[in-house]
């Protein structure tokens, strides 16, 4: 392990409306680019303020060929779907839905007793061979995601490793790393990333840089919240908060599967035929696969 990951691009976070009239601040999107293959849209969501009155959420809506990751860090989501699942997601928990060949479930935001929802949704693209599979969740509780405090680093691991702890969430084909690190001031930490894997963070509190080159070299790059980081290839990620700041981010590694994408709202396939006969099944009432 010898090369930084350098800094290939900062995304400033643009506001959208989804849903039934939810506020999100939006730095990926799903496009046939697919510049952050196997990763296609990354969301940080927060309804902090009283007077947007009651959140709407996202009704009953459908998804095929993707998997979607919601981490909660304040209030809650309430969710059910067309296989009978039903629950809620609540602060430090994580559901990793995979859509596979179809799936309709509904999620509806509900503010915690301070008035505050807090939290992320990532999608995560699936291979070919694996859009048509059958839906499953992975869904995982705070007390069951492990954290790993050390040096001034503290680390939440969903999926991955870190420093020899693995997170819950297992055999994903993009085989990522998911994990919220939070740095105490002039705390540095360093996570291997295998080469080929692509890799981002996003920095929502706080301020520090990323450093890249040889270890013991290079340069450091600052960066403060709210940005979306996207780096190139190398070997680890190196980052360090400010003497005078925290920094909190979350990392997200995988590997790209390489194949071509047609993206259309809540679908991600590979040919517009699919597309197409996603909405044939959906019109004909035959897209959930049972």
């Amino acid at each position: 392990m010898n090369q930084a990951r350098k800094i290939k691009n900062i995304i400033e976070p643009q506001f959208v409306m989804e849903g039934a009239g939810v506020r999100l601040r939006r730095s990926i999107s799903p496009h046939p680019s697919n510049r952050f293959d196997p990763f296609l849209l990354f969301d940080h969501f927060a309804f902090n303020d009283p007077l947007e009155g009651p959140i709407a959420g996202f009704p009953m809506h459908p998804h095929r060929g993707i998997e979607t990751v919601t981490y909660i860090l304040e209030g809650s989501v309430n969710h059910r779907d067309s296989l009978g699942n039903s629950g809620m997601i609540g602060p430090g928990d994580v559901q990793w839905m995979t859509a596979g060949g179809g799936i309709m479930h509904e999620e509806m935001p509900r503010r915690g007793p301070s008035g505050q929802i807090y939290g992320f949704q990532l999608w995560v693209n699936l291979p070919a061979a694996l859009k048509m599979s059958q839906p499953r969740y992975q869904g995982v509780s705070a007390e069951q995601i492990p954290s790993v405090d050390q040096d001034g680093v503290k680390v939440r691991v969903v999926a991955g490793e870190v420093f020899g702890v693995k997170g819950p969430v297992t055999e994903i084909a993009a085989n990522p790393v998911y994990i919220d690190v939070t740095l105490a001031p002039g705390a540095e930490f360093v996570q291997e990333v295998p080469h080929g894997h692509t890799a981002v963070a996003y920095v929502f509190e706080g301020s520090g840089y990323f450093r890249s080159g040889e270890t013991g070299s290079g340069e450091s790059q600052a960066v403060s919240a709210v940005k979306m980081v996207q780096f190139e290839d190398g070997d680890h990620i190196r980052a360090q908060a400010k003497s005078d700041s925290s920094f909190r981010f979350m990392l997200m590694a995988g590997a790209p599967f390489m194949e071509p994408i047609v993206p259309y709202g809540p679908f991600v396939m590979n040919t517009v035929e699919e597309i197409q006969q996603a909405l044939l099944d959906l019109r004909n009432g035959t897209f959930v696969k049972q």
